[in-house]
This record gives C-alpha cells, structure tokens and sequence, in this order.
C-alpha cells in the first residue's frame, strides 16, 4: 500500500495547493487501515548525549514508546551546531519514523552559515513545541557589581572592554551577550568556549567578567552563591529566582526572550499524521511527572500547535538574523 504521507509530500512537491483536501476521503480510507507508528521511530539529535536537547528527548521518547506501543530512540548526531542531525532529517521519508528534537540554534543557523544543505524553511514540518527555558545574566560571585546597573557603569569607567563567556560562536549565550552591548551602550569583548561547562569553569574563576547562560547551566552555581544573577531574559520574574529583575523590567525589552525546543519531521508529512503526533506530545507535556522532569532539567514545558512553532521559528530567524547583522558577527 502507497503511504499517504508519500503521496501528500508528492503532490507538494508539485505546488498543488488544494491537493490536501482532493485526498481526503481517499488519505481517511488509508489511515484507517495504516496504524502508526508501523516500526520503530528515530528521533534525531543534534547534540551530544548528556546535555539538555538529548535529556528532553529522552523524557519525550520513553513515554511516546509507552502510548503508542512501539520504540521510540534517541539518535545523537553531533555537528557542525546541529546540522548534521537537520540535514539526514530533511532528507528522510516524511512518514512519521525521522523525526528531529531542534533547540533555538536551528532557527539562528541560517544566518551564520553560508551553505546549508538545506532550506530551514522549507524541508521541515513543525510538529509542536516540547519545552523552552529562559537565560539570565551572571557575574562571577567576587566581581564588585551587584545590578546590571552597576555592571553597566563598571564597563563604561573601565579602560579596556570586559570580556564576556559562551557556549560558542552563535548561540544564544553569544547572541544575546553581543545585543546587550548594543542597546547598553558598552564595549565589550566576547570569548567563545566550546561548550557551557568550560565557559563556566573561568567565569566562576573571575577569568570573565559576565555570561548570558541558560538556567539549566546557571542555577545551581547561583544557588551555592559562586555566581550572582543580575537580570533574567524571561518576561516575568522567574520562580526559581524571584529577587532577580528582568530585562524588560530593567529597561532592555529587546533582550526578552527564550530558548526553545521542539519536535519536526521531514517536509511533506501529512496533516493527520502531524496532528496525531502534536496531540500526543501535548497530553504528555501535560503529566506531572513529566514536568517535574523537564522542570529538574531547568527549563519548562511548552505546549503549541504546529502552525504556532512554525511561526516562531520564523520570527526568531528574523530576530536573530537582525542581531546578527547589527552585530557584524561573520557567518562561516
């Protein structure tokens, strides 16, 4: 039997725009006797095991394994800052059995890299948000700053730039650490790591002076009082930490934002098998215990439709496509 989800990515392919509901009776015909999934399910990741994109999806891969009665695996694909793992996505068979777990970084990739294999815009179908977490800005517990006020006035009376710490050359922590130097009005100096756990290392070492760093990363230092939160990125206090202001309160509303993470298939996947996947993702984000999960993890669930992911990966590549040019950050 042809599979519908075949048949819906050929006749978009073809630019067909009504063909969807030309198939109606015939793809509800098939469905009913097509049961998904028909074999084991791929969830693809563009990140190491162990950090928080794998640790998510782990959580999200075991009880989708226990509803729907077949695997669902984990398959770290690392590289080239997660396009290795989109790419063997967006050439897959849009039948529900390659998925790919995206964090913000896919929606930032496209403004940094020159020759992508791949359109973000055009070879993925957006199955719904899983989780996002906010970022908040740190100091190192001895630097003699405590509001983002006073980290303001030390880098404008000081000679040389204050250097800042990331996870790497253009992700969030980056992004957001070069737009606070524009809208603040200071000069800075940024020092990319290859990874969060070593740019923490030297900022808890007074090596550097700030960091925009993800909660998942931040707290716990914070918490043992070796590193001092001076500003969140969230738009409300966050409950983990509720005497630290955020950045819109602080007057810096373009440094409201959040990290997110969120399930795609390939481009062509049918809309029943897409809502039949968001649906059950959604019931699942709404289990206690996988909230607690998420939550212990450092980052909170988040529940949308597909059409309200597809749209926020498109209005964060706009937003950081902006970002990154005021910045003149060079692509590669």
């Amino acid at each position: 039997m042809i599979s519908i989800n075949k048949i819906y990515k050929f006749l978009n392919t073809l630019g067909v725009v009504g063909s969807a509901v030309a198939v109606v009776s015939f793809s509800s015909g098939l469905l009913a006797t097509e049961k998904y999934p028909q074999k084991p399910v791929r969830i693809v990741v563009g990140f190491s095991a162990g950090g928080p994109v794998d640790n998510i999806s782990r959580i999200i891969s075991k009880r989708l394994s226990e509803k729907l009665g077949q695997p669902f695996v984990v398959d770290n694909k690392p590289g080239a800052s997660s396009m290795i793992a989109a790419q063997f996505v967006a050439n897959s068979e849009p039948d529900g059995h390659t998925l790919l777990m995206v964090a913000s970084t896919h929606a930032i990739n496209p403004s940094l890299y020159k020759n992508i294999a791949f359109d973000t815009s055009k070879d993925f179908t957006a199955i719904g948000f899983v989780a996002e977490n906010a970022f908040v800005l740190v100091v190192p517990k001895d630097l003699k700053v405590n509001t983002l006020a006073d980290l303001i006035g030390l880098a404008k009376n000081q000679s040389s730039p204050l250097n800042y710490a990331s996870a790497g050359v253009g992700g969030l922590p980056h992004l957001a650490g070069e737009l606070f130097k524009l809208e603040a009005g200071i000069d800075t100096n940024h020092i990319p790591y290859k990874g969060a756990s070593p740019a923490s290392v030297d900022l808890l070492a007074g090596h550097v002076s700030f960091m925009i760093n993800n909660m998942q990363s931040a707290l716990p230092y914070i918490k043992d009082g070796r590193l001092k939160a001076l500003a969140s990125t969230s738009s409300e206090r966050i409950s983990a930490l509720p005497a630290v202001p955020t950045f819109k309160e602080l007057g810096f509303k373009s440094l409201q934002f959040t990290g997110w993470y969120g399930l795609l298939g390939p481009a062509g996947m049918s809309p029943d098998l897409v809502k039949q996947l968001n649906v059950q993702i959604s019931q699942i984000l709404r289990e206690k215990e996988v909230v607690a999960q998420i939550r212990a993890d450092g980052a909170e669930v988040k529940v949308g439709s597909p059409k309200e992911f597809s749209e926020r990966i498109h209005s964060d590549m706009m937003k950081w496509s902006e970002v990154i040019k005021r910045a003149d950050i060079k692509g590669q």
